[in-house]
């Protein structure tokens, strides 16, 4: 219940202030528009173990998103670590997959405005019982941590939990998120840092074998990318300000963070 209180708490900062919005909305004419993803962050994105179809909060707000724009979506995957110079190459039109919003980042890419507030959390075992927050797990000299090179995570944990060194060899990296908590259900690292939205849904779908501990290390903006210049970014904006004014956004987060069930 902590962990649910602090992230729908996350996401009213967002949901919760509406930006004004314009009584009318661009059409742009059934426009193809590429959009990729990862598919591995639920309940933002992901494949539904059931269906083995790609489903989330990401998928549904950026479905709504097309439908008021009148544009059609072209869904593509790719891995974290390609997206955000594929869109910058102008490979696809937007990218999603729960991408914090960073400065270094708008250096490449176009971002929208903010549609999620999430924190950073630490996952490990359910058995876990040798640290309980960052400052123990420094201090376990062999534990070891998993991570995607360049992502949020990543820095949190060189910079707030380890040593500031980079190449510090207790952090693992991986390819994806999703490789990084394979590892950690295997044992071979101790400690994931992940979003309040990735982490919900890997707890709930864990069956005890993954737990929350410690406090939020950090909030993080999320937003959809762009070329630069990409002419969608303002037409995207004015949706999301009308999605946050007319309660869309407040229910989609009560559909994937209070009431969907995992594998259910």
């Amino acid at each position: 219940m902590l962990l649910r209180r602090t992230l729908i708490a996350g996401l009213a900062a967002i949901t919760l202030a509406p930006a004004a919005v314009s009584a009318e909305l661009p059409d742009l004419k059934g426009r193809k528009v590429v959009v990729v993803t990862e598919n591995a962050y639920p309940p933002l994105q992901f494949v539904d173990p059931k269906s083995g179809q790609p489903i989330g909060w990401e998928y549904d707000a950026m479905n709504e998103i097309a439908k008021r724009l009148n544009f059609k979506i072209e869904y593509q995957n790719t891995s974290w670590d390609a997206m955000i110079q594929a869109v910058s190459d102008g490979q696809y039109d937007i990218g999603m997959t729960g991408i914090t919003i960073k400065d270094d980042r708008k250096e490449k890419v176009d971002f929208s405005d903010p549609y999620m507030r999430s924190q950073q959390l630490m996952l490990v075992r359910g058995d876990e019982k040798r640290f309980t927050d960052g400052k123990s797990f420094a201090g376990l000299e062999k534990g070891l941590i998993g991570a995607q090179p360049g992502t949020s995570p990543f820095y949190t944990a060189v910079y707030e939990i380890l040593d500031g060194n980079e190449q510090n060899p207790r952090i693992k990296l991986f390819e994806t998120f999703g490789a990084t908590v394979q590892a950690l259900k295997t044992g071979d690292v101790d400690l994931v840092l992940t979003d309040s939205t990735a982490g919900e849904g890997y707890v709930k779908a864990s069956g005890g074998t993954l737990k929350i501990i410690g406090e939020p290390l950090g909030t993080e903006d999320f937003g959809f990318i762009f070329k630069k210049g990409s002419d969608l970014v303002g037409p995207v904006n004015a949706v999301i300000g009308a999605l946050k004014a007319d309660g869309t956004l407040d229910t989609l987060n009560k559909k994937w963070f209070l009431d969907y069930k995992m594998g259910q």
